[in-house]
C-alpha cells in the first residue's frame, strides 16, 4: 500500500539541536564568570554602608579596609574611595570596571559604580 501524503515530522533536527546548546553553553560560561564579579559588588556596597559613618576620611577609609580584609574585596581599596562631605554626612563613592575574557580579541566591560549617603 502507498501512501500518497508524507507526515510531516516536526522538531528539531540534531544540528539545530546542537547550535542551541552550544549557545547557551557560551552565555552560561559568561553568566558564571560575571557573577562573582555581582557578589563583590555587593560585599563593597555593604563595606561602604557600614564604613560611612566614620567621622573623618581617615575613619572611612580604615573601616573600609577592614571590611574589605574580612570580605575579601580585591577590585576596590580604601584609597579608590572618594570621600566628601555634604550637610554634615559623609558621602562615600566608587567607581571601578572588571573585564571578562571572552574570547580572542573580545571581552566583556562590567562598570561598577555606588554612592552610599
Amino acid at each position: 500500500m502507498k501512501r500518497t501524503s508524507r507526515a510531516r515530522q516536526a522538531g528539531i533536527s540534531f544540528f539545530g539541536l546542537v547550535f542551541v546548546l552550544a549557545v547557551l553553553a557560551a552565555v552560561g560560561i559568561l553568566v558564571a564568570q560575571a557573577v562573582p564579579t555581582v557578589l563583590e559588588y555587593q560585599a563593597i556596597v555593604k563595606a561602604m554602608n557600614r564604613a560611612k559613618d566614620g567621622s573623618n576620611p581617615a575613619e572611612v577609609r580604615a573601616a573600609f579596609q577592614r571590611s574589605r580584609d574580612v570580605d575579601d574585596i580585591t577590585s576596590v581599596s580604601g584609597k579608590d574611595l572618594e570621600i566628601t562631605q555634604q550637610d554634615g554626612r559623609m558621602v562615600v563613592k566608587v567607581a571601578y570596571n572588571k573585564e571578562i575574557h571572552m574570547f580572542g580579541p573580545a571581552f566583556l566591560l562590567l562598570k561598577y559604580a555606588h554612592e552610599a549617603k
